[in-house]
């Protein structure tokens, strides 16, 4: 296994982040999407609670799935050839 670079390591902290960022944000909106009624239009206590946990619990299912299928399409580093300079095993 080779080390990575620098500019490998930047990409891959780079794509996390991105994966994150937009994962709290698709979650969220997923939460509000969910939750959001409550706050238009009166509703019952236990109508209210139900919401929230609803949304919670799919706003953080939509951020699992955002967060994987993002870090999933990640490219991966291709493997080095075992000799500087050759590109293939037949060249």
């Amino acid at each position: 296994m080779r080390r990575r670079t620098q500019a490998e390591r930047d990409a891959i902290t780079v794509e996390t982040g991105y994966a994150l960022a937009s994962g709290f944000l698709v979650g969220g909106l997923t939460f509000l999407g969910v939750a959001g009624p409550m706050m238009v239009f009166p509703m019952p206590p236990a109508a209210e609670r139900g919401l929230v946990v609803v949304g919670a619990v799919a706003g953080a299912a939509v951020f699992v799935l955002r967060v994987v299928t993002v870090l999933w399409r990640f490219p991966r580093m291709p493997p080095q050839p075992s000799q500087p300079g050759r590109t293939s095993p037949d060249s």
